[in-house]
C-alpha cells in the first residue's frame, strides 16, 4: 500500500495544551472568536432539535469550553453539544417524562450524568481500544442514519408546525400529511431562503465569502428575514431574561424511584455511551488528519475528558458535550493552535449572552432548522454512500444494514446488527477464498458448516510467529486480518521488543482476507510509525492479496497463484 509521506511540520517544536498553551494566545483568540460565531447559532439549534431550552446549548458549549484546556486529549478540537446526538436526547427525554418533555428533561440529565461515570470508568479501563473493533462501514452508516434523523426531526420547526411522532417513518408521514394544512407560509419561506443560502455559500468559491461562517451569515439573514416578515414570536428562539439565574439540575431521586423508568435508562445511558464514545474518536481521528502539526490526541484521555464534560454539564442542566467536527475545522482553518482556542469561544459566547441577547431572541427556529437540515444533509448526501461503494461495493452490505436497523429500531440496534452482517460477510469470504470457488450456490452447504470455526477465527489473533533476527523483527500473520482481531495485533506491536529496530510485517496466504478496516489500520500504522523515525515498520507481500476495488484501502482476498514462502531465520524464534 502507498504510504504519505511526513511533511515539514513533523520535525517542528509541536504546540502544546495546558498552561504552556497560553503563549499561543494571539492565534487561539482569533481561532476562538470565529468558533463562538459558528458555536452561537449551532448550540442554541441543537439544544432546540433536542427538545430542551435553548440556553441549554449554550450552557454545554460553554461547560466544554472552560474545562477541555485543562482535561486535554486533543489539541484543534472544539467540543460542545452534538447534533448526532439530538434525535435520541428528543425520545429519551419524551419516554423518560411519559410523553412530557418538561419532566423528562431533569431525568435525561441524570442520564448524561450517569453516561459521563461510566465514560471515566472505561477511560480508567483503558477502554478506548475498543473502537477499533467497529468496522469503518458501520461508524459510517451509524452517522448516515443520524443524518436522515436530524433531517426528519427538523422538518416540522422548518415550516413552522409541531411533528409528534418519534419513529423516522412516522415522522416523515406526519410532516408529509400535515404540511398542507399546518404549515406557516411565512416561516416556511425563511427556512427555504435560508437553506439555499447555506448550500449557495458551500458551493461558491469567493475568497472574502469564505472567511465568512455560512451558520452566522444564514442566521443574520434569517434574523433580518423574520423581522420583514413580521414572524410571531413563538416561531423565534426565546432565552431566559437572566441566562445564568435558575439552572436546571437533574432529577437523581425521581428516576430512582420510579422503577419502571429504569430500563429506559439504562438503555439510553448505553446509547449515548456507546454513539458519544465511537463519535467521538471518529471525530478526533479526523481532527487529527487536518491538525497542521500532525499532533495525535489521546482516545482515553478524550474519553475521560469528555466525562468529565458531561457530569458538569448535566449537573447545571446542559446537554452532551462531544467533539465537533464543523467547530474544530473552523478552529484549525482559524489559525488555532491548542485547546485555549476552545476555552476563548466559552468566554465570547458567554460575552454574546450578556450584550447580544436581545439579538439572539430575534433568531428564527426555522432558520437554525435550516442549518440542522444542512448539517444532517451533510452526513447522508449520496457522496457518502458512492465514497463507500468506491471503498467496495461489499461495504454497501454492513453500511446498508447499519442505516436500516437504525432507522427501523434505534441507533444501538443497528450498530448490533450492522457489525453482524460484517461478522457474517468476512466469514463468507473468507470460505469463498479459501475454496477457490467463485459461484455462490456451490458455497452456501461449505459456508454453512464453516460457520463456526469461520466466527472464531474472525476473533482469534492473526500473528502465527514472532521472530528476532539481530534488530530486525518479524511478525508472520497466518490467519485473516480483520476488525474484529484489531486488539490482538495491538497487544502484539505493544510487545515489540526494544531492542527492535526495523519491523517486517509479513502476510501469506493462509490470511485469506484482510478487511477494508484493517488495511486503513496498517496503512496508518506504517506511516505513523516510520513518521517518528524511531523504529522502521514495513509491510512485506501483501500484493498476493488482490484488492477487490481501485480504492486504496479496500478489501483484499487471497490470490490464486501461490507466493514465495516467508523465511525469517533462525536466530532467534519467540512463542506464539
Amino acid at each position: 500500500m502507498d504510504q504519505p509521506t511526513a511533511s515539514a511540520t513533523d520535525k517542528i517544536e509541536k504546540p502544546k495544551n495546558g498552561w504552556n498553551g497560553l503563549q499561543h494566545w494571539r492565534h487561539d483568540v482569533v481561532a476562538g472568536l470565529l468558533v463562538s460565531l459558528v458555536s452561537l447559532p449551532l448550540s442554541i439549534g441543537i439544544a432546540v432539535a433536542s427538545g430542551a431550552p435553548p440556553i441549554t446549548g449554550l450552557i454545554s458549549a460553554i461547560i466544554a469550553g472552560l474545562l477541555m484546556p485543562f482535561l486535554g486529549g486533543s489539541y484543534v478540537t472544539i467540543s460542545g453539544p452534538a447534533a448526532g446526538l439530538a434525535p435520541i436526547l428528543l425520545a429519551a427525554m419524551v419516554t423518560l417524562g411519559h410523553g412530557s418533555r418538561e419532566h423528562g428533561y431533569h431525568f435525561l440529565l441524570a442520564v448524561i450524568c450517569f453516561a459521563g461515570v461510566i465514560q471515566i470508568v472505561l477511560s480508567l479501563l483503558k477502554a478506548a481500544r475498543f473502537s477499533s473493533l467497529f468496522p469503518a462501514a458501520v461508524v459510517e452508516g451509524m452517522l448516515v442514519a443520524i443524518g436522515m434523523l436530524i433531517i426528519a426531526k427538523q422538518l416540522g420547526a422548518f415550516m413552522g408546525f409541531q411533528v409528534h411522532a418519534h419513529e423516522f417513518h412516522e415522522i416523515l408521514y406526519e410532516a408529509c400529511t400535515q404540511a398542507p394544512s399546518h404549515a406557516v407560509g411565512s416561516v416556511f419561506a425563511v427556512g427555504l431562503f435560508c437553506l439555499s443560502l447555506i448550500f449557495l455559500l458551500r458551493s461558491i468559491k469567493i475568497r472574502w465569502l469564505q472567511m465568512i461562517p455560512p451558520p452566522l451569515l444564514v442566521v443574520v439573514v434569517g434574523v433580518i428575514l423574520g423581522q420583514i416578515l413580521q414572524l410571531d414570536a413563538k416561531y423565534l428562539i426565546k432565552l431566559p431574561d437572566n441566562p445564568f439565574h435558575g439552572f436546571s439540575f437533574p432529577d437523581f431521586s425521581g428516576l430512582i424511584a420510579d422503577r419502571s423508568l429504569w430500563w429506559t435508562a439504562i438503555t439510553v445511558v448505553i446509547t449515548l455511551t456507546l454513539i458519544d464514545g465511537i463519535e467521538s474518536l471518529a471525530t478526533i481521528m479526523a481532527v487529527d488528519k487536518l491538525d497542521p502539526f500532525h499532533r495525535k490526541s489521546d482516545p482515553n484521555r478524550t474519553l475521560l475528558a469528555m466525562g468529565i464534560a458531561n457530569i458538569c454539564s448535566s449537573i447545571v442542566g446542559g446537554l452532551t458535550i462531544i467533539p465537533g467536527g464543523v467547530k474544530s475545522t473552523v478552529c484549525i482553518v482559524g489559525g488555532g493552535r491548542t485547546l485555549w482556542a476552545n476555552f476563548y469561544n466559552a468566554i465570547f459566547l458567554i460575552i454574546f449572552l450578556f450584550v447580544a441577547k436581545d439579538l439572539i431572541n430575534l433568531i428564527p427556529l426555522s432558520a437554525l432548522a435550516a442549518i440542522l437540515i444542512y448539517t444532517g444533509w451533510k452526513l447522508c448526501q449520496p457522496k457518502v454512500w458512492r465514497h463507500i461503494a468506491h471503498i467496495g461495493r461489499e461495504q454497501l452490505i454492513p453500511f446498508t444494514v447499519t442505516i436500516a436497523g437504525s432507522l427501523a429500531i434505534d441507533l444501538l440496534w443497528g450498530i448490533g446488527l450492522g457489525m453482524l452482517s460484517k461478522l457474517l460477510m468476512n466469514v463468507a469470504l473468507a470460505n469463498i477464498a479459501a475454496q477457490r470457488v467463485p459461484e455462490w450456490h456451490k458455497t452456501i452447504w461449505q459456508l454453512l458448516r464453516a460457520l463456526p470455526s469461520g466466527i472464531k477465527n474472525q476473533f482469534r489473533n492473526p500473528i502465527v510467529e514472532r521472530a528476532l533476527n539481530d534488530t530486525d523483527y518479524h511478525l508472520i500473520f497466518g490467519h485473516p486480518i480483520v476488525c474484529f482481531n484489531t486488539l490482538a495485533v495491538s497487544r502484539e506491536l505493544a510487545a515489540i521488543p526494544p531492542q527492535a529496530q526495523h519491523v517486517f510485517l509479513h502476510v501469506t496466504r493462509n490470511v485469506l482476507l484482510i478487511d477494508h478496516t484493517s488495511c486503513e489500520n496498517l496503512a496508518q500504522l506504517v506511516y505513523e510509525r516510520n513518521a517518528l523515525g524511531t523504529v522502521r515498520f514495513e509491510l512485506v507481500d501483501i500484493e498476493q492479496l488482490q484488492k477487490k476495488s481501485h480504492h486504496n484501502t479496500g478489501l483484499r482476498l487471497v490470490a490464486k497463484e501461490p507466493a514465495k514462502p516467508v523465511s525469517v531465520g533462525p536466530d532467534k524464534s519467540l512463542p506464539g
